[in-house]
This record gives structure tokens, sequence and C-alpha cells, in this order.
């Protein structure tokens, strides 16, 4: 006879099971509850029993102990034509909080996430390039602003920190116009190590453009999709991938890094999709026209005034990403490709019709063309994606890739 956990839905069986720990949740089926509550939103104790495949008691007890736990909140009861009201229950903001640190190769950004998904606080420092030893000290005062902000008993259930981070950042000096002296440095450092060290809370690592599509996946456009590309353009262009509605990290961490793919240029030459579709490229160009390159970081802004250098970006980072999507969409059946990145809306729309202008141009023959869309995060995904590492490693269940983690066991929050 099989479980009660193995009698689900087809949409549930969809989800893989994974462990659990003394930080996590009692049991995968409060997992299975809360991931199906976030993806769907408030649900009633029958729709959970239907979903699942457990019983109606077997339900009750799950949502009476996710109640307790504040990870759930009852709404007003709803009457039907016939029986008694039922009970939706939601996600309770207040059930959890996340840290999540965006370290980019020109900015390091925090941000303090509900257990709802929602931004409650979010600092930002800019710079030339990143060190390691201030980067651990800036996140030490950022988790503390953090812990000030909450107060003293809502800070308890802060549930981890998530880094969002360039794999190998020493890598590119000479294309940052970073000392290679400087960022050498990061070769040693052990960013989760340190912070782990010195904070009483799991830290998680992940590659910052994975962490992005699973902040996609978690909270935005791709809640409703179950197989998808995602390109962020950050100071680097980067991307991330969902299969069967599942983050795909890869063995180390680093799968579909697409600025590293071969794309054709302007003039034929084969290049990286780095080379071509990074905002550094058009911040070199700018800095080249003498034009104010320090507007670039200023996102709610007006980014008209690097015309005509913005217009031609534009074109050849929509042809170069178009190039890359045909290329995934010949391996990969893809319902989407999320296009977002460190830039105005205005920007990312002219963006996406650059790319949908450029793949009509390919010949795709035997090839299904993914729609291409808009992401929903913007310049914070990436932080957030760091947010959404302890969220889908400790309540959730078949919705993201492990992610690397380090840090002293803590209780559940509450």
């Amino acid at each position: 006879m099989r479980s009660e956990v193995e009698q689900k839905s087809p949409e549930a069986a969809q989800a893989q099971a994974r462990g659990t720990n003394q930080a996590g949740m009692r049991a995968y089926n409060e997992r299975l509850v809360l991931s199906l509550v976030r993806r769907h939103g408030a649900l009633a104790k029958t729709e959970i029993a239907r979903m699942t495949g457990l019983s109606a008691q077997t339900v009750s007890v799950i949502m009476r102990h996710l109640e307790a736990d504040r990870l759930l909140r009852r709404g007003e009861p709803q009457r039907g034509r016939v029986g008694q009201p039922s009970v939706p229950l939601s996600l309770d903001p207040e059930g959890a909080f996340f840290v999540g640190a965006k370290v980019g190769r020109r900015s390091l950004e925090i941000v303090l996430v509900d257990f709802a998904g929602a931004v409650r606080w979010r600092t930002q420092r800019t710079y030339r390039h990143p060190r390691p030893g201030d980067t651990v000290r800036a996140i030490v005062e950022g988790v503390a602003a953090v812990e000030a902000l909450l107060g003293p008993a809502a800070a308890r259930r802060i549930a981890g920190i998530g880094l969002a981070t360039p794999f190998a950042l020493w890598s590119w000096a000479e294309a940052m116009g970073a000392p290679e002296a400087e960022m050498a440095a990061w070769r040693d450092a052990d960013l989760r190590g340190e912070l782990a060290a010195l904070l009483p809370y799991p830290v998680y690592l992940q590659n910052d453009a994975t962490a992005a599509c699973g902040a996609e996946l978690a909270f935005g456009a791709g809640v409703d999709l179950s197989d998808f590309l995602y390109l962020h353009v950050g100071a680097f262009v980067g991307g991330g991938l969902v299969l069967n509605g599942g983050l795909v990290a890869g063995r180390t961490g680093n799968a579909a890094a697409l600025g590293s793919m071969p794309v054709q240029d302007a003039g034929g030459r084969m290049v990286q999709l780095i080379e071509i579709a990074s905002l550094v490229v058009l911040e070199r160009r700018l800095s080249a026209a003498s034009a104010p390159v320090s507007a670039l970081f200023d996102l709610s802004g007006d980014w008209s005034i690097f015309e005509p250098h913005l217009g031609r970006w534009i074109a050849e980072a929509g042809r170069g990403m178009a190039q890359a999507i045909a290329a995934a969409s010949a391996v990969i059946e893809l319902e989407a490709a999320l296009i977002d990145g460190a830039f105005p809306a205005p920007v990312r729309a002219r963006l996406i019709v650059a790319i949908e202008a450029s793949l009509a141009e390919i010949d795709l023959s035997g090839v299904d063309p993914p729609a291409i869309r808009a992401g929903t995060l913007g310049p914070i995904a990436r932080a957030i994606g760091g947010a959404s590492l302890p969220l889908f490693d400790r309540y959730l269940v078949g919705r993201h890739a492990p992610a690397a983690v380090s840090g002293r066991p803590q209780p559940g929050p509450g």
C-alpha cells in the first residue's frame, strides 16, 4: 500500500521529495502544502486534499501545525450552497524572513523578504569593483540593520541569508577595468564561510543569474511556467534554466551560463554573448563619448540621454540574445524566454522588441520558438534570488536546485 504522501495529484507528483533537517520543516507533507499555497494562493482544506490525495484528517493536522507555526493564516469563511463554509488559508507574511545579498561586479545590494515574497527593506551601494573584506563587513552591517528593523521577536524568524554572486569573480578583472591584483583576492575568499562564522543564521550561496532565475520561478513571471530560459542583463549578461518546474543549476552550479554562449557579432565574428549584451559594453562606449556614466546606476531615470549609444547597444544585444535563445531552443523545448536586467522598464521593453525582430530573421525550421516575455523583478532580481535560497531549502519542495549552504544549526522560526 502506498503511503499518503505518495498518493498525490499529478501536479504534486512533479515535485521531487527533499530531505529535511532540524532547521527545516517537520515533514515533507508540510512543505508540500506550503508549496501549493504559494503557487495557487489561498486554499481551503478540501482543495489541498484534492490536490495531494491526502485524507481530510491528515490535511487538517498539517494545517493546524502550519497555523500554530504562523506560516499560514486563516481567511474569511467562504459559504457555498450546501455544507459547512470552507476556510481558505494563505501564507502569513510574518511567518519567516529571508535576507538576500547580491554581490555584483559594480554593486552590492541587500534585501529583506517576508514569507509572502514582499520586499520589506532594501539597500544598495555601488563601487568600481568589489573587495572581499569590504563585502563581508557590509553584509554584516546590513543584517544588523534588518534585525533592528524587525525587532528581537521577529528577528528570531530570520530563516537564513542567501548570497547571489557571479562565480570566479577574479576571472573578469580586465573586462571590469579592475586591478588584477585586487580581484585576485577573490580566489581564496570564502564569503559564505566567513559570514557563517559571524552570523547566527544558515548562509547559502548560488550563482547570481541562477538565483535570479529562481526568484522568477518563486515570485515572478515563471510561477506558471514549467520550462523556460531566463536572461538577466547586469554588468555582464547571464542566464538560468527551468525544466519541469525546477531550477537547473548543473553539476557545479553554473548551468545555463548564457553569457559564455558563442554568437555572431555585427561584423560576423564569433564572440561570447557577454561581449555584446552586457551593460559594461554600453558603459565603455559612454565613457569614450564622455557621457554621464554614473547615470547608468539610476534605474528609475530617463536613459534617453544615452542615445544614440543606447539604441545601437539594444540592437546588437537583441541580435546576440536572439541567437542564444534560438540555439537553446534547438536543444530544449521552451515555453518562454524571460528577459530582465538592471535597466529601466522602457529599456527592457525595447530590448524585447529587438530580440523578437532578430529572432524572426533566424531560420527556425523544425524549432518551435519560445514566447519572449518580460521578467517581473527587474534590477533586484538577483538579490531576491539570494533571499529565495533559504525559502526553497527550508519550506518548499521540488521547485529549486540545491544551493551550497553552511552555518550553525538553528531552530526553526518561532
